[in-house]
């Protein structure tokens, strides 16, 4: 497992979004990922799929569980994964899932 630069050890946190679709695969967290905040993004009043947005305190490997016979487990290096610097930056890229003008689909906060 290798750690973050320097830069980010002195503080700056970074964060990066988790996904989850009921029924298809799950995400979970572990060692080295702190949740901050969870969003259902609901459509025609079911939820989709489900976003973490979690603080990376280092480099990890993060477990997708594929859920459908078999059950597969894979672990992807979060270098993979889109990071932002900000908490209100990853908020930003989920109001992106919901279009401001569909009224069946909503992102629902946790």
């Amino acid at each position: 497992m290798r750690c973050l630069p320097e830069k980010v050890k002195a503080g700056a946190a970074l964060y990066v979004i988790l996904t989850s679709k009921p029924g298809q695969f799950r995400t979970e967290l572990g060692a080295g990922l702190r949740p901050v905040e969870t969003h259902d993004f609901v459509f025609f009043g079911r939820v989709k799929a489900r976003f973490v947005i979690a603080e990376l305190q280092q480099e990890v490997k993060v477990m997708v569980v594929d859920e459908t016979p078999p059950e597969v487990v894979n672990l992807v290096p979060s270098k993979f994964f889109e990071k932002f610097p900000t908490l209100e930056q990853a908020r930003a890229e989920l109001a992106h899932v919901v279009r401001a003008d569909d009224p069946d689909a909503s992102l629902v906060r946790r």
